[in-house]
């Protein structure tokens, strides 16, 4: 089945152009053909079938579907790029004392453990497609998944298989933090981290992370960590400079993390070392919105040439939105990136950060993950914020919502 999408009012591509009045042309889940909705060519690809002309979500039938955009903006499918979508319980009592003042410290992951530890595989499974359904909804058609949730052998592998199940972007993140019957002997835990946990993990997962972070794992402890993953064949990031300044952000670097996450506090060594680097820095704004920390200085990163990715950062206690428009908006806002940018980061930065080329882009030959917004533009994913913007939702070619 082919789809030929035309009348697009405004063409996203990250190819790297913004485009009027185009069209795209789907087949086979991946793009054939990108130009502009006038072309003629486009119409003697798309009719080669025979045509059904539709305004909405349509999934089968003969020849090529032609949805009419209506002067509709149309961006890639959003990558979230770091969620903790795999686990149980609620923390809305912690988030209602943050509200009224408390700190946000790391400590707080550990309720979610022990909620974790103690709920079903169906439990949590339900729990993952609940919220997968609500990122689709908002035009999320990639996400990457942690563990970290579990800190003991079993509940880590249960995760990192839970996730393998609905997503091929799995990270083991037994490095969260260091759970309660390992208070005070924390090597010892990394121990048992890149020991038998990395062993019942791995096979299940493409990625190893660490919480390099006061009240987590230092940078010691994180670099056996990550060197002990890779020795795996798993491919490092990590979460670094949430709380405070420290030397993640340049360990991420030295062992070539695809990204490194959170980055509210970065050194001015940081940043360069970050331009120079093919490391992603991934900003997380719904972490600083539920926290109330300061948020990072985008504008500072992208104008000295760092690669920004945006994500949601989904988890109960410290980032508890599954909405990428509401990031972006939040980005915009408070982060100091122009729409352009906040939507680019939100698409293919994302993509780099997962270092993957087949996605976060509109161009021929890339997988066909597409977002028709009810919208004449990408700024009004800022200029609307918690409005439901997302008409359609294409991921591999196929109209999902």
């Amino acid at each position: 089945m082919r789809t030929l999408i035309t009348n697009i009012g405004e063409l996203t591509t990250n190819a790297p152009d913004v485009l009027h009045d185009a069209a795209v042309l789907i087949d086979h889940g991946r793009i054939e053909w990108v130009g502009p909705a006038s072309d003629p060519s486009i119409w003697r690809k798309g009719t080669e079938m025979g045509v059904e002309t539709v305004h909405e979500c349509h999934r089968d039938g003969p020849g090529t579907r032609v949805v009419d955009a209506a002067g509709r903006a149309v961006i890639p499918g959003f990558v979230d790029s770091h969620s903790h979508l795999v686990f149980g319980g609620d923390r809305a009592a912690e988030f209602e004392a943050r509200m009224a003042g408390q700190k946000y410290a790391a400590g707080g992951i550990r309720s979610t453990v022990a909620a974790t530890r103690t709920a079903t595989d169906d439990e949590l499974r339900a729990n993952v497609r609940r919220l997968l359904d609500e990122m689709l909804a908002q035009g999320t058609t990639t996400v990457e998944i942690k563990s970290g949730y579990g800190l003991d052998v079993d509940t880590e592998a249960r995760l990192v298989r839970l996730a393998a199940e609905v997503t091929d972007e799995v990270t083991f993140l037994g490095a969260h933090v260091v759970p309660a019957e390992y208070e005070d002997r924390a090597d010892a835990y990394v121990d048992l981290v890149i020991g038998e946990m990395l062993d019942a993990c791995a096979p299940h997962a493409k990625w190893i992370d660490v919480f390099c972070e006061s009240g987590a794992f230092t940078e010691p402890q994180s670099r056996r960590v990550l060197e002990a993953g890779i020795a795996r064949g798993l491919q490092p990031r990590m979460h670094a400079s949430q709380l405070g300044p420290g030397g993640g952000v340049q360990l991420a670097i030295e062992l070539g993390a695809a990204s490194v996450d959170h980055g509210t506090y970065l050194t001015d060594a940081d940043v360069t070392a970050l331009a120079a680097s093919d490391t992603v820095l991934t900003l997380l704004p719904g972490v600083e919105f539920s926290t109330r920390q300061p948020y990072p200085d985008a504008r500072r990163l992208v104008d000295a040439g760092v690669t920004v990715a945006l994500a949601c950062d989904t988890n109960p206690g410290s980032s508890f939105t599954s909405s990428m428009p509401f990031c972006v908006a939040v980005a915009v806002r408070d982060m100091g990136m122009t729409p352009a940018e906040a939507v680019r980061a939100a698409t293919l930065g994302g993509a780099q950060a997962l270092r993957r080329s087949d996605i976060g882009v509109i161009a021929p030959g890339k997988r066909a993950d597409l977002v028709l917004l009810d919208a004449p533009s990408r700024v009004h994913l800022a200029y609307r914020p918690g409005v439901p913007l997302v008409r359609q939702v294409w991921k591999d070619g196929i109209a999902v919502c």
